[in-house]
């Protein structure tokens, strides 16, 4: 009789175990949509959607980017680079290697500190592995001595 009731007691917590697993799932799914349907709700007020479309953010001033080298934007995930004087570019700082991001542009390279990868600063094409694919290109704009992402 004793056993019977042990396995009464480990089936139940058990089954109260998945319950709440499943109720807070189920949860997750319900906010994540309540949220994304809340502004659709506030339509009429559309203050916000015009103070955005003002104009970007400068990521940096042209000065701050180093002939031959570059600047990584990590809050952006962005690094800009400036391959000969005067010409600027910017690509991905998620390393297509394992997704790390890239940490530094120097000797002609953006640098990931993970596994070593390297891509050339002028177009973004793998120079050293791991990484076998480009980082991709950014589009940004450089106005008044500005750059900021188009």
């Amino acid at each position: 009789m004793t056993e019977a009731t042990r396995r009464a007691v480990v089936l139940g917590a058990g089954g109260t175990g998945l319950a709440a697993v499943l109720t807070a799932c189920s949860g997750y799914g319900t906010a994540t949509t309540q949220a994304s349907q809340e502004p659709a709700a506030d339509e009429p007020s559309s203050a916000a959607p015009k103070k955005k479309a003002k104009g970007a953010k400068a990521l940096a001033e042209t000065a701050d980017i180093p002939k031959g080298g570059g600047k990584v934007f990590e809050s952006e995930k962005v690094v800009v680079t400036q391959p000969t004087d005067g010409e600027f570019k910017a690509f991905t700082a998620i390393c297509t290697h394992q997704g790390c991001t890239v940490a530094s542009v120097s000797n002609g390279t953006i640098n990931c500190p993970c596994h070593g990868s390297k891509f050339k600063i002028a177009d973004g094409s793998v120079a050293n592995g791991p990484a076998s694919e480009p980082l991709a290109e950014k589009k940004i704009k450089v106005a008044d001595g500005k750059i900021s992402l188009a």
